[in-house]
């Protein structure tokens, strides 16, 4: 009795800590691209501001986000059908076979990128299985603290690729993606010989086609649609109305309309909607799915104004910004690291909804408080209001993913976590093309004529400093956030040496950007604080209405 005691306490850890491991590469995985984004780009010959480069760009970043968020509902109803254990170990596998390949491949940036989208399959595969597999593994009152520390490694995983990624590509480009390989072939050999389904598979191998293929396409067009819409044409500086953005928008609205339909009356949906009867559940997830709309851009949009304004003011140069937005945003991560666990133990024994809406209202705060910063801030205000957002999330994060595992019979366990995950990821898509869009356009009202005095001022002459306002607001934008010196970019070499040494001095220099961009940047920022606090106060009420606390049992 003693010893099988001992084996499931064995087990439950092995399950744990080889899940936190593949959440943690994955995580890695689907930030480090963006510090190292410059470096790969050089390495494969290609100019990420220029339109087709900008297209490649928003593919290396978004593409991996897209497949797993698309992907999740269908790999969860799949994991039901046939054994989570069995399709997690695919899934490491395929994400460490496409990180090998990466490596090794050719410098084509298409292909790089196809990479990347076979990567997020194999992440899907994980994202999907890894909650359940813990679900199965630990008891109910345990359930919160396992989950506490898995959910670190997710949240751990985006500043760790922020940082990881800026020391490995200013040393070689490909340690990007070679540093998944090691980890992932270890994580790989061990799923297999130690993880063990602990419930049997269903036995009803009834696929939900219809239902699978207009979610997926619908879900598709719609992601495909926000990361066009950001995208500047020959006529506008953004795409949203843009006959092809909105007849993918359309189209996949109409989709996703009318999968609801198809699962209402699917034999086996993919998409059980009677797991929205369910209290827990469908609160957890909704207040899920706000509070990623809320946050899921807030890396973006503080890398964006930590290295367009405040370290070139504070004598960084621009090559150097990417690694140090990395690491001055660390508190954010400690704060979470800090909360993840305590809050998952403690609504272990006191029940979720309390923590899950007070981190959503400590959330809410920090947003506020953002908008009272100054552009050029006192780091220490802004460290602390990182940290109070990371506890926030921190306090969320793990008692609502244990709650909303808990609330499901043991068999649906697959397709909760892929749902979960879904409204996870697709409100994190959405949220950094809100994000972005409310950038864009107020620097497209405001920065035109800010950019134009003050090259004017500089001693550019009226023609230039004319053509140059006109340029779309999203090339100094993605010039900053890539690490360049935007008026190095923007600036013809042949215009750039018409001018007098003493311009050519102003302009490169780490002065004259940020204080160009800062007031129509921060205008923008504020802009989407608020609307980010006001979608977390709603999430916050959310998660009050869940109920008290709830864990489905077969009786």
């Amino acid at each position: 009795m003693k010893e099988k005691q001992h084996k499931v306490i064995a087990y439950k850890w092995i399950a744990l800590s080889n899940t936190t491991l593949g959440v943690l590469m994955a995580s890695i995985t689907g930030n480090i691209i963006l510090i190292s984004l410059p470096a790969i780009f050089r390495g494969v010959h290609v100019d990420p501001l220029s339109t087709s480069g900008a297209n490649y760009m928003l593919w290396m970043l978004m593409g991996f986000n897209v497949v797993t968020a698309t992907l999740l509902v269908t790999f969860g109803r799949l994991s039901d059908m046939f054994g989570r254990v069995r399709l997690y170990n695919l899934g490491f596998a395929i994400f460490t076979l496409a990180s090998i390949i990466l490596y090794f491949s050719p410098a084509n940036v298409v292909f790089m990128i196809i990479m990347r989208l076979v990567q997020g399959i194999g992440a899907g595969f994980m994202f999907s299985n890894s909650m359940a597999i813990i679900t199965d593994a630990f008891e109910a009152q345990e359930r919160g603290t396992a989950m506490g520390l898995n959910q670190i490694s997710s949240i751990g995983g985006n500043l760790i690729g922020l940082i990881g990624g800026g020391l490995l590509s200013a040393i070689d480009w490909r340690l990007v993606f070679l540093v998944n390989v090691p980890f992932g072939i270890f994580g790989t050999v061990w799923a297999y010989l130690k993880l063990k389904e602990q419930k049997m598979p269903s036995k009803a191998h009834d696929f939900d086609w219809l239902g699978n293929i207009t979610f997926a396409v619908g879900l598709i067009l719609v992601l495909l649609a926000f990361t066009l819409g950001i995208m500047p044409t020959a006529t506008s500086v953004m795409a949203w109305t843009s006959p092809k953005v909105v007849i993918m928008m359309a189209v996949g609205v109409l989709l996703l309309v009318a999968f609801v339909f198809v699962e209402m009356k699917a034999k086996a949906p993919m998409f059980n909607l009677h797991l929205f009867k369910i209290r827990a559940f469908a609160a957890g997830n909704i207040s899920l799915f706000l509070s990623s709309i809320a946050r899921g851009g807030l890396n973006f949009i503080l890398v964006i104004w930590l290295q367009g304004v405040w370290l070139p003011l504070h004598g960084y140069s621009f090559e150097e910004t990417p690694l140090w937005a990395g690491i001055y945003m660390l508190p954010m991560m400690v704060g979470f690291f800090i909360m993840g666990p305590l809050c998952g133990r403690l609504s272990d024994r006191y029940g979720s909804r309390e923590f899950a809406t007070a981190g959503m209202g400590l959330t809410t705060i920090g947003f506020v408080l953002l908008n009272f910063l100054p552009v050029n801030f006192n780091y220490v205000w802004f460290m602390l209001i990182l940290l109070l957002l990371g506890l926030g999330m921190g306090m969320f994060s793990a008692p609502n993913t244990s709650a909303v595992m808990s609330s499901v019979p043991a068999k649906h366990r697959g397709v909760a976590s892929g749902m979960r995950s879904t409204f996870q990821n697709t409100g994190t898509s959405l949220s950094m093309a809100v994000y972005f869009t409310v950038i864009i356009a107020g620097l497209a009202n405001k920065l035109p004529a800010t950019l134009y005095s003050g090259l004017v001022k500089s001693g550019v002459p009226h023609q230039l400093a004319t053509k140059l306002s006109e340029m779309p607001p999203t090339s100094a934008l993605f010039a900053a956030f890539l690490g360049y010196n935007p008026m190095q970019q923007l600036i013809p070499a042949k215009a750039m040496k018409t001018l007098p040494e003493a311009t050519q001095h102003i302009l490169v220099g780490k002065a004259f950007f940020p204080h160009i961009i800062a007031p129509a940047l921060m205008s923008s920022l504020q802009l989407a604080f608020w609307i980010s606090a006001g979608i977390s106060l709603v999430a916050a009420i959310v998660s009050m209405m869940r109920g008290g606390k709830y864990v489905y049992t077969e009786d």
